[in-house]
């Protein structure tokens, strides 16, 4: 398993780290373990989830999927032989998130919609490690911005949609007090744009705090958007921060299981059709179909080919894969420590020229 040191940290993580977002919800607690064991017998110790999970969030389950992996935690004594990441949930105007932050105590406490002020921060990061059964975390991430910023598909920046926000610096001091207090080991960002790298890595030098290792972001052959300037700003001649790269399989339309029609029951864009519907839009489905015919070319499975490519680039911290069965997620990890050769990487940035970041909604 090939390992590296995560952005600017001291933090060794294999290319593959495993996500859980579908426990508590595709998934039993008995299948989380299951993938657990795997993973970490092969050398997939890198485990990434957030308070949120599992998806699509609902408040029947908000936090179950950190209670899963913190019952195996304590089942399997193994804390000390894996990196957890978590996130905290962020302002969503227009969207109700009380329930998240009613979740971080427990019993549940007043529902209030999330904030990222130092509070807000202190209070997520206790019902974490509750629920995680641990006394830190490795990596805390900001699940998305604080501010406005375009989402999720969305790429029209609108002005007329900025709101007041918790300020850099106010988001950046916490994060440096909860490293002091040994609660967390690193921090990272997550649904960033250029613009927030930058202000939050500078607002980490004026305070002498350590900067973001990290940005979690959407990222698949038919969504390349971190390549095009957000790479620059997180290269270690910048700023320094390793990709964790989620949605490299765009919810499963690029493994090649819907190109016969509406794909298996069990399929997220089956059984969610109205979560995440910008991985499975025509122009997607359409490039999916041309990625798995040269998949077919290359004697590699859609799924092994798209993930083989994420794992290829040079900015990678680490792929973040998901599965809902045991065969999944084992052909995944190995999918990534394929190499592709020179003529399949260049067919796959022919392909992108004719069906460019498919997963855009505006």
């Amino acid at each position: 398993m090939r390992r590296h040191k995560l952005g600017s940290s001291d933090l060794e993580v294999p290319i593959v780290c495993l996500g859980t977002m579908t426990w508590g919800e595709q998934n039993t607690e008995e299948e989380a373990f299951e993938q657990l064991d795997y993973a970490l017998s092969v050398g997939v110790n890198f485990i990434d989830t957030a308070e949120l999970y599992p998806v699509p969030p609902r408040p029947e389950t908000v936090g179950r999927t950190e209670t899963y992996i913190g019952n195996w935690l304590k089942a399997r004594g193994c804390r000390d032989k894996v990196i957890i990441a978590t996130k905290v949930a962020a302002p969503l105007p227009g969207v109700d998130r009380s329930w998240v932050v009613a979740n971080r105590s427990e019993p549940p406490g007043p529902a209030t919609q999330p904030e990222l002020d130092e509070a807000s921060i202190r209070a997520a990061l206790e019902g974490s490690l509750r629920r995680l059964q641990t006394d830190y975390v490795d990596l805390y991430q900001i699940h998305w911005p604080a501010r406005y910023v375009p989402l999720w598909g969305k790429r029209q920046y609108r002005v007329e949609q900025e709101r007041p926000h918790v300020s850099f610096e106010d988001q950046v001091r916490v994060m440096g007090a909860l490293i002091q207090e040994g609660k967390i080991r690193h921090w990272g960002l997550s649904n960033e744009t250029t613009y927030g790298v930058c202000q939050m890595c500078e607002a980490a030098k004026r305070l002498g705090v350590p900067p973001p290792v990290s940005i979690q972001n959407d990222f698949a052959p038919v969504y390349r958007h971190f390549e095009e300037e957000l790479a620059e700003a997180c290269a270690p001649s910048a700023y320094n921060l390793g990709l964790l790269a989620y949605g490299v399989l765009a919810g499963g339309t690029l493994s090649g299981k819907y190109l016969e029609g509406e794909g298996p029951d069990n399929g997220r864009h089956k059984a969610f059709p109205n979560f995440q519907p910008r991985y499975h839009q025509a122009a997607t489905r359409a490039a999916a179909s041309e990625y798995a015919a040269l998949a077919k070319r290359v004697g590699l499975s859609p799924a092994t080919l798209t993930q083989a490519w994420a794992a290829s680039r040079w900015y990678m911290g680490s792929v973040i894969i998901g599965a809902t069965t045991m065969e999944q997620l084992k052909e995944n990890i190995e999918a990534c420590q394929v190499v592709l050769d020179e003529s399949t990487l260049a067919e796959m940035d022919s392909i992108h020229l004719r069906h460019r970041n498919t997963n855009d909604l505006d």
